[in-house]
């Protein structure tokens, strides 16, 4: 007599050992989004500092101290994007193991099902053929799922991967260095954990499956073939999510940054690509002579916003823009010079030749203006 309950022992072990796929409360994804909760309130403090110290004092020290801090604004904007970003990942590599719990549940009933129809006819060849014929074909069905699961739980763990930022030669704070390695613990640690389950219980399965088969005296099956253990591929996505509705730009200096608007975000890629520009007074030539209102008008003209040609006179979008709140593409107007906010703490402008530099207000003694939003 053929032994049923070693024929579907692959089935049971697989299913119990697969998981249910549910983060309860408290766990991975939940400590990411209260990182990412933590590190936004910390981002509205410095905000707020920046703007009471350029309140109460101007000078060189203090726009070293405000650059500095606008640094540290875009270290902590970037680590909060991406902890939720990871917690959404860690999330959906939930969703796919609850989806193939589910999915492997519905095979085990399948079976039982057929063997219970089958009941009659398990004292004849036809019977018995039957019955090891249904459970090959349900275990291929299982190994179907693990299979597919394990490719998805590879393309997460690839997500994560591309959100977790490499280590950065220039610490900019403490705090924000360990909530970064603590997000991509937890996203990653989940991850592994979930992936490394299917790949043991995929063994398991395929071994018990074997043993069953080959005890019963019926033919091994050779429908399908096992999904392999090897590296899953090492390409990775980009962070495609943004905590405001602005625009994502990635720097020179590697961080990234968020413009307000596609306007803004235009302007600041099109004076970024004039670095190295040699200073012509009255020149409008990106790669040939330019001057600094002519840096900004070009770079705003290729975004479809028109400038004044004099920089005193780009003093334009109100109400004039905070230290605190400045973005890409804001403007530093003085009677005389302008120059183009990049993000991190930093602007370009057409100096001898176009460059890049820490934000300032300062400049030969001219008056400052102030910063100013031409898209608002």
């Amino acid at each position: 007599m053929i032994d049923l309950s070693g024929i579907a022992q692959p089935l049971y072990d697989l299913l119990s050992s697969f998981g249910s796929g549910v983060v309860g409360a408290g766990g991975a994804s939940d400590g990411l989004r209260s990182t990412s909760t933590n590190l936004d309130q910390i981002y509205e403090l410095g905000r707020s500092g920046i703007n009471a110290v350029n309140t109460a004092w101007d000078g060189v020290a203090v726009d070293a101290a405000t650059s500095k801090a606008l640094r540290v604004q875009t270290s902590s904007a970037t680590l909060s994007d991406n902890g939720n970003e990871m917690a959404t990942v860690v999330d959906q590599a939930a969703a796919y193991v609850e989806t193939g719990q589910k999915e492997l549940d519905g095979i085990v009933n399948s079976f039982l099902t057929n063997v219970s129809a089958l009941a009659p006819t398990l004292g004849t060849p036809v019977g018995l053929t039957a019955v090891v014929s249904s459970a090959i074909d349900h275990i291929g069905q299982g190994l179907g799922v693990v299979g597919r699961v394990q490719d998805e739980l590879s393309t997460q763990t690839a997500a994560i991967q591309g959100l977790t930022p490499a280590p950065s030669s220039t610490p900019l704070a403490g705090t924000a260095g360990g909530a970064t390695n603590a997000a991509s613990t937890l996203g990653s640690n989940l991850l592994s954990t979930v992936a490394s389950t299917g790949s043991s219980m995929l063994g398991a399965m395929s071994s018990s499956a074997s043993s069953a088969l080959t005890s019963s005296g019926s033919p091994a099956a050779t429908g399908g073939t096992a999904p392999g253990n090897g590296a899953p591929s090492t390409e990775s996505g980009s962070s495609a999510g943004s905590s405001g509705t602005g625009v994502k730009i990635t720097l020179p200096d590697g961080s990234v940054v968020e413009a307000p608007n596609e306007e803004a975000a235009t302007a600041v890629r099109s004076a970024i690509s004039a670095v190295g520009t040699p200073y012509v007074w009255g020149g409008n030539t990106p790669g040939s002579g330019i001057d600094c209102s002519g840096l900004t008008k070009y770079a705003y003209g290729e975004a479809g916003v028109e400038l004044p040609r004099l920089a005193q006179e780009q003093h334009i979008g109100n109400p004039q823009v905070s230290p605190g709140d400045l973005m890409p593409g804001d403007l530093a107007v003085w009677d005389g010079h302008v120059a183009m906010v990049v993000g991190n703490g930093q602007l370009v402008e057409a100096g001898d030749p176009v460059s890049i530099s820490s934000i300032r207000t300062e400049n030969s003694g001219m008056e400052f203006y102030g910063f100013y939003r031409p898209t608002s």
